[in-house]
């Protein structure tokens, strides 16, 4: 298979803390199946919210989560690894507890947890499909306002029944 060099995609879907938002990513300049091209994703960069922003601490204490999903359909809620169409996820959790004073609480922690990200297999994940989806739902309440995604892909020929298949197991 003929490689391209690496090249960056990026992606931001706004978070609205109630319910599941989501945003496509257009790859049609990349990938097309019938012309036995497909793209490589060998890495994803995720960045919870605008660089400034702050999480917010939680009235009262508690915890609070912000998940982003990457999948080659669109999706209604978020999914698990069990889902074909998912190719990353992961999450910010904030714990927060209620301190003395009435009104305040302090932040106790803040981890970021990558689920699951094509850096982890070998070979990066193979995507045949024109549009990507980078989706985003929150636990509680929105830690952040946004999700940015940064991908690190090539694009790579295959023969147009494998590039055919490939984008069929994935619609």
């Amino acid at each position: 298979m003929a490689r391209s060099d690496s090249f960056f995609i990026r992606a931001t879907v706004d978070t609205n803390g109630v319910t599941y938002e989501q945003t496509s990513i257009d790859l049609g300049a990349f990938v097309d199946a019938l012309g036995k091209t497909v793209m490589r994703i060998h890495s994803v960069a995720v960045q919870y919210g605008d660089p400034t922003n702050l999480p917010t601490p939680l009235p009262g204490g508690g915890n609070a989560m912000t998940a982003y999903q990457l999948t080659t359909q669109s999706q209604t809620d978020m999914v698990n690894a069990a889902n074909r169409t998912l190719i990353s996820s992961g999450k910010l959790v904030l714990g927060c507890e209620s301190s003395v004073a009435p009104g305040s609480n302090n932040i106790t922690s803040l981890t970021d947890f990558a689920d699951l990200s094509p850096d982890q297999w070998r070979g990066g994940y193979l995507v045949a499909v024109e549009s990507i989806f980078l989706g985003t739902d929150s636990v509680s309440n929105a830690i952040c306002d946004n999700v940015t995604v940064v991908l690190e892909c090539t694009v790579e020929t295959m023969t147009a029944s494998a590039s055919m298949a490939l984008a069929l197991s994935q619609q």
